[in-house]
This record gives C-alpha cells, sequence and structure tokens, in this order.
C-alpha cells in the first residue's frame, strides 16, 4: 500500500491534491454534522460561534483557512514536502468551509436551510468529483499535457479551442454536471453539446420554439427527473432537510 502509494501519489505530483481532496471532505462532513447538532438543538454540542451576540459564519474561517493554506503554500516549493501537504490540507478545509455556504454569499443572506440553501451541497459535489477527476491524472483540458512527437502547435490549440467550446455550449444548454466533466473527458462535452437542452437554460429560452421546447421539458421530466430526486434525496441525507417554506 505504501509502495503503490507512493508511486501513483507522491511520484505523480499528486499529493497536495490527495491532501486537499481527504481535507476538503473531512471538513465539509465535519460543519454538516456540526450544523445539524445545531439545529437540532444537542445540548452537549458547543453550538455556534457568537462572540458579543454577533454570528459569525463559518465561511469567514473557511477565508482565513483559504488564505493560510494558499498563500503559504505558494512559499513552498517542494510541491511532495510534508509542509506543503499540510498547507494543501488547510486550504482544503478552507475550501470546504467556504462552499458549504456558497448559496449564503450568492444570495447575500442566510438561505443555508432553505432548498436554494441546497445549490451549496450541489457545489460541494461538483467540487469533489472535478478533484477526484484531477486526482485520477486528468487534466481540464489536457492543460499541462505533453504534446505527441510531431503535433504541430496550432493542432494542439484547436484542439483546445474545440473542446472548450463544446463545454461552454454544454454549459449553455444548463447541463452543468456534463459541462464540467467535459472539461476534463471532451466526449462528454461533446455528448452535452448535441443533445437537447434543459428547458430552463439560456441556450432553450433564446433558441427554442415552443415544440422543441416541448421536447426538451418532456426529455428532462424523463431522463433527468429521476436522478435529481436521487441526487436530492442523498443530498438531504448528508446534509439535513431543508426547513418548509414558511
Amino acid at each position: 500500500m505504501a509502495g503503490w502509494f507512493t508511486r501513483e501519489i507522491v511520484d505523480t505530483g499528486r499529493l497536495r491534491m490527495f491532501v486537499f481532496l481527504l481535507a476538503f471532505i473531512a471538513a465539509f462532513l465535519f460543519i454538516r454534522f456540526s450544523v445539524r447538532m445545531i439545529r437540532a438543538g444537542v445540548r452537549w454540542w458547543p453550538g455556534n460561534v457568537t462572540p458579543g451576540g454577533h454570528h459569525i459564519h463559518h465561511v469567514v474561517f473557511g477565508l482565513v483557512f483559504m488564505c493560510v493554506g494558499g498563500a503559504g503554500g505558494l512559499l513552498v516549493a517542494d510541491g511532495t514536502s510534508a509542509a506543503a501537504a499540510a498547507l494543501a490540507g488547510v486550504f482544503g478545509v478552507g475550501t470546504a468551509l467556504v462552499l458549504d455556504e456558497f448559496a449564503l454569499v450568492l444570495h447575500l443572506k442566510d438561505v443555508y436551510w432553505t432548498r436554494q440553501g441546497q445549490l451549496s451541497v450541489e457545489v460541494v459535489f461538483i467540487a469533489i468529483a472535478l478533484c477526484g477527476l484531477a486526482l485520477l491524472g486528468l487534466r481540464p483540458l489536457g492543460i499541462g499535457d505533453e504534446p505527441d512527437e510531431g503535433e504541430a502547435a496550432w493542432a494542439v490549440a484547436l484542439t483546445l479551442l474545440f473542446n472548450l467550446s463544446v463545454a461552454l455550449v454544454t454549459l449553455v444548454k444548463g447541463k452543468v454536471w456534463t459541462g464540467l466533466i467535459g472539461l476534463f473527458v471532451g466526449l462528454v462535452a461533446i455528448v452535452g453539446a448535441i443533445r437537447l437542452a434543459r428547458p430552463d437554460s439560456p441556450w432553450a429560452r433564446h433558441r427554442y420554439g415552443e415544440r422543441k421546447l416541448a421536447r426538451a421539458a418532456a426529455r428532462d421530466a424523463r431522463l433527468r427527473g429521476p436522478v435529481q430526486r436521487w441526487a436530492t434525496a442523498l443530498a438531504d441525507l448528508i446534509a439535513g432537510r431543508p426547513s418548509p417554506p414558511s
């Protein structure tokens, strides 16, 4: 096991990403456990940080951790050192705390336990998926990969431009997961760009007529509906069910 870790993680320069992802997941699970204990009113749990009666959201602590981990990481030249790994972990903790309140920052109001607040959980899941792909050695748009021998620079540039274009089309079609994963796996973005857009996407609103919009809505309900219900149930299980609207 130690040999595999050294060969596949350390020697390939992925130690910092490994520690970052591990710390990110652990911090997210911890903070969600914490807020659920606070929400349930459990007596043995410390509760919110409220100096002087002012509630400090954990996004504030996350920003501090990100600054320390990010700036500190820039000072460490050896990416395989213990210091580099530790700072990557600090940055991962900070990122988890920030993204867990992503919806709060986006709306500039406390929507944490509303259905709008579930956006934070979706963003965290996306971040975990993308970091996992990077840990597997995939690079967005192949950036950083060495070109094949004899491959012209203009051919590489055109390939990158094409991959970026289809990924952007997929995102504009409202397929966030497909578009972002397509940045790492070009074929996924191509399929997403060809298929019908989601009915509430900018692409569908501006380019589809009534008949095509109806087809998109029917397809979305048939294919995406069950997946979305499963994803919502998983998010509620891990992060807690939102409060019913007042």
